[in-house]
C-alpha cells in the first residue's frame, strides 16, 4: 500500500506521510461486530499508572476479530477492507454462505470478492487457515497459535510474516519477524500470507498533536525530571544522571541495556535459536 506526501505548504505537512487508504473499501464498520472500548489512560485496576504515556485520543468502538477460525471447511466471501483504528493493519470482512460475518486480519492481496476458508486441509491460499501441520515448508504465515485452539497470538501486526521451515517430532520450527526461530505443536492454527499495510512502518505523523489525536502523550526525558520521579532527575544545571556519574537508569531502576527476560522462564524451552544469535 503506497503512501502519500504532501506538499511543504506548512511546518507539519514537511514530512507528514501518510497511507492512501486506497484498499480500503467501507467507511463505516459492522455494526453487528463492534463493542465499545474503554480507555484505560495506561492505568490498571487498581488506579496506578502502568504504562505511561497514554491518554487522550479520539473515541473508538472495538472490531471483533475472528482470530481462531474455528468455522471449518465453510468457504466464506471477502465483501470489504477497513480500517481498524484498534490494530496496524487493515481488516477484512468475510461472509459466510449461512450468512454469519466476522473479521479477519487482511493480508497482502486479499481482495474484495476472493473466498476464503479454514480447515485442515484447505488450499494453502492466501487468507486460508491451516494447522501448522498442512502447511507447506517455506510458507509465509501469521496470526499463529501458540497453543492449540487459543487464537492466533504471533505475527499479526502491519506487514509482519513468520516462515515455516521445519516439522519434526509433533513440532513445527518456525522463523519469527524477529528472527527468532520456536516450535509450535504442529495442531496449532495458522493463516497463510503476510499481514497487510507492510508501509505502516513508514508512516510520519506529521506534528504533536496528530499524535495526541492517537492517544499517544509527550514522552519526557528522565535527565529534565526531578529526583523524586526519576532516577536520573535533580542536579544543580543540566548534569548527568541526577548530578552524580552513576549509570543511566530506567524508572524503574534497570541499568539501560539489562536483560529483563527471566533466566527461567518456562516458555525458553520452545525457543530454539534466540533472535539475539549474531548472523
Amino acid at each position: 500500500m503506497p503512501l502519500k506526501n504532501f506538499n511543504p505548504i506548512t511546518p507539519s505537512a514537511r514530512y507528514k506521510s501518510h497511507p492512501s487508504f486506497e484498499e480500503v473499501t467501507k467507511s463505516k464498520p459492522e455494526k453487528s461486530l463492534i463493542t465499545p472500548l474503554k480507555r484505560s489512560g495506561g492505568r490498571n485496576n487498581t488506579g496506578r499508572i502502568t504504562c505511561r504515556h497514554i491518554g487522550g485520543g479520539h473515541k473508538r468502538h472495538y472490531r471483533i476479530i475472528d482470530f481462531k477460525r474455528r468455522k471449518h471447511d465453510v468457504p466464506a466471501a471477502v465483501i470489504a477492507i477497513e480500517y481498524d483504528p484498534n490494530r496496524t493493519c487493515r481488516i477484512a470482512l468475510i461472509q459466510y454462505e449461512d450468512g454469519q460475518k466476522s473479521y479477519i486480519l487482511a493480508p497482502v492481496g486479499l481482495e474484495v470478492g476472493a473466498t476464503v476458508v479454514a480447515g485442515d486441509k484447505v488450499a494453502p491460499k492466501t487468507g486460508n487457515a491451516m494447522p501448522l501441520s498442512s502447511v507447506p515448508l517455506g510458507t509465509s504465515i501469521h496470526n499463529i497459535e501458540l497453543l492449540p485452539g487459543n487464537g492466533g497470538k504471533v505475527a499479526r501486526a502491519a506487514g509482519q510474516l513468520a516462515v515455516l521451515s521445519n516439522r519434526d517430532g509433533g513440532w513445527a520450527l518456525v522463523k519469527m519477524p524477529s528472527g527468532e526461530i520456536r516450535r509450535f505443536h504442529e495442531a496449532c492454527f495458522c493463516t497463510i500470507g503476510q499481514v497487510g499495510n507492510r508501509d505502516h512502518m513508514n508512516e510520519v505523523s506529521g506534528k504533536a498533536g496528530r499524535t495526541r489525536w492517537m492517544g499517544i502523550r509527550p514522552t519526557v526525558r528522565g535527565m529534565t525530571m526531578n529526583p523524586v520521579d526519576h532516577p536520573n532527575g535533580g542536579g544543580e544545571g543540566k548534569s548527568k544522571s541526577g548530578g552524580g556519574r552513576q549509570h543511566l537508569l530506567s524508572p524503574w531502576g534497570h541499568a539501560k541495556g539489562q536483560k529483563t527476560r527471566h533466566n527461567k522462564k518456562t516458555t525458553s524451552l520452545f525457543i530454539v535459536q534466540s533472535r539475539h544469535k549474531k548472523q
